[in-house]
């Protein structure tokens, strides 16, 4: 049966993230209309968002104890908390019955529904199984998701090639740990068998320090994570051989490790979206890290705007998503631009990005 639904508003619209007055018609999912025309609504019509990088497997643990106290201070530790296989948020996932992380991963999944994510990208521990876990959670849920999992059966290279063909044959490609973590050889493989299937190979690089990027560039991936200590010439080398960065700005605030070079990154042309990494570290909540870019960062609105929506969308490879246009599917939120919040906002991508809140949306269109 199809149904057909008109919304009147201003409308955030194109691949620009041009602000204009009129309606929009949606009809069977598709946005089939966009119509300029003077109005008196106070809806704002924008497209949603897309997390680029998440663990929700950490959803089990909402609460972890940073690192040590030192007097009114805790000296925050990232290889504690999160390097495998040992680290605490691995510890935690080791340890947590099935049903248990299904119900929280489901939690993070409602979460993002309800903060305007309509897509996330979630790189997933556990092997086969974790695939299975992650889709598990999913079965009831229409949210767009792209699985980048990591194999388990590392000691043995046939065992892992063997691991790996049954891993990309679930999911959407690999979403490696840094270089760091684990023996070069065995990333290589990986990378390897990524590509003869012709999927993603993701890893993260540059968090903690810029000891890991030489070597994660060798690999020629297709989506590097963090990139937080960054240079001038990584950067330079990542734009000509175009490979997209995907930003975590709250996650490497609280595990002390500083602030990607965002700036720089843009103005080298490289493709940057935008991820609140470990839940068990950031909520999913993509206005706070709209609104850390915007203000710590320095970073232009519209341009924080469209990493958090178009770009995620571009470097995920979700086709005929991420901006308001005819004949793309219809990812939209309607937000009230009459809220407590943001009434008197007078330049509308500016208000969203910097003060609007999941409590400013009225509805979700997935």
């Amino acid at each position: 049966m199809s149904w057909e639904q008109t919304i009147s508003g201003k409308i955030i619209y194109g691949p620009e993230a041009e602000v204009i007055e009129g309606y929009i018609v949606v009809e069977d999912g598709i946005i089939k209309e966009v119509h300029e025309k003077k109005n008196d609504s106070q809806l704002i019509i924008a497209p949603c968002f897309v997390n680029a990088h998440t663990h929700i497997g950490d959803s089990v643990c909402k609460d972890p104890v940073l690192g040590e106290t030192v007097g009114h201070y805790v000296k925050r530790d990232l290889d504690q908390l999160v390097k495998p296989p040992d680290g605490f948020k691995h510890r935690i996932l080791n340890s947590t019955p099935h049903d248990e992380m299904i119900e929280a991963m489901k939690s993070s999944i409602c979460d993002m529904n309800y903060t305007g994510t309509y897509a996330f990208a979630d790189f997933r521990e556990g092997g086969v199984n974790g695939i299975n876990d992650l889709k598990e959670a999913l079965s009831s849920s229409e949210i767009e998701r792209r699985i980048f999992a990591r194999p388990v059966k590392t000691e043995n290279t046939e065992e892992l090639r063997t691991e790996l063909d049954d891993i990309l044959a679930c999911a959407d490609g690999l979403g490696m740990s840094g270089t760091n973590d684990m023996d070069m050889s065995i990333l290589e493989t990986a990378r390897e068998q990524t590509a003869k299937y012709g999927a993603t190979f993701a890893i993260h690089s540059g968090e903690n320090n810029r000891s890991d990027i030489d070597m994660a560039l060798s690999l020629d991936p297709d989506i590097l994570i963090h990139m937080t200590h960054a240079e001038a010439s990584d950067l330079k080398k990542v734009a000509e051989e175009d490979i997209p960065i995907v930003v975590c700005p709250r996650s490497n605030f609280i595990t002390g490790v500083g602030m990607s070079p965002v700036a720089k990154m843009l103005d080298e042309g490289i493709k940057v979206a935008v991820g609140t990494d470990n839940v068990m570290l950031n909520s999913v909540n993509m206005f706070s890290e709209m609104e850390i870019l915007a203000k710590i960062f320095g970073i232009e609105d519209r341009q924080v705007f469209m990493m958090c929506t178009l770009m995620g969308a571009t470097i995920l490879g979700l086709e005929n998503t991420g901006s308001i246009l005819e004949g793309n599917k219809a990812k939209i939120m309607i937000i009230n631009g009459d809220s407590s919040n943001l009434t008197g906002t007078r330049e509308i991508i500016s208000g969203i990005v910097r003060r609007a809140r999941p409590d400013d949306i009225l509805s979700v269109i997935i």
